[in-house]
């Protein structure tokens, strides 16, 4: 069955963004990739007999692009794509280890270098999986010398999206303050209550200036500002 022909919830392509890699079968994922069947038969038919023709996914993985060419259907671009994302997954796999944190000090290290020396308020974000290894880390906001939005929303979806399981913001002050203001307790309260309601685990809050670091207690009740 051609792929078109199926109802549009059940296609591979529209499944994966919808549900994520794992609601996929192997022949499925392959079928994306693929991105097309051959004489009447469909992506998931050809990404089946790609399969059966290495002997499994493994063989797949380590197959030379042109064993693939056997398989009626794969030319040399499907062939050339098929080593080339396994290539990359190698390569992934290969790469030096993501940093990971496991304390307050971990975070205030890697966010340091993108706060520091600056005349505005900027805002970063780390997103980090459930082990602690970093998955993400950006500036989210750019303010003025004194304050910068601090989109609570923004932040949660962020995390969200990049599949992170845990993350800790921080910001810099360019007087050099290590005070936190009114604005950012309640911040830093409003993301405590946002995170827990989605599941997620909220690291910390820093304040980062030239010299030095503080944690804002994220269990420090505060009374919103008027």
């Amino acid at each position: 069955m051609l792929v078109n022909d199926l109802p549009p919830h059940e296609r591979p392509r529209e499944r994966l963004m919808a549900a994520g890699g794992a609601a996929l079968a192997d022949r499925e994922l392959l079928a994306v990739l693929l991105g097309s069947g051959f004489r009447g038969s469909g992506a998931v038919e050809l990404a089946t007999q790609v399969i059966e023709h290495c002997g499994d996914l493994g063989e797949l993985a380590r197959a030379d692009p042109h064993r693939l060419l056997a398989v009626p259907g794969i030319g040399p671009a499907k062939a050339a794509r098929v080593a080339a994302a396994f290539h990359l997954v190698r390569r992934a796999q290969s790469g030096p280890e993501r940093p990971k944190i496991s304390g307050t000090a971990d975070l205030a290290a890697i966010t340091a270098p993108m706060l520091r020396g600056l005349t505005r308020e900027r805002l970063v974000i780390v997103v980090c999986d459930n082990q602690g290894r970093v998955l993400r880390r950006t500036v989210l906001t750019e303010g003025g010398a004194d304050h910068t939005p601090f989109p609570v929303r923004e932040i949660i979806t962020t995390v969200l999206t990049m599949g992170g399981a845990t993350f800790g913001v921080a910001h810099n002050h360019p007087t050099g303050s290590l005070t936190p203001s009114q604005a950012d307790l309640a911040a830093t309260a409003r993301l405590t209550e946002a995170a827990a309601t989605v599941g997620l685990r909220f690291l910390d809050h820093l304040i980062i200036t030239d010299t030095a670091w503080r944690r804002i207690p994220l269990e420090t009740p505060v009374d919103q500002p008027p």
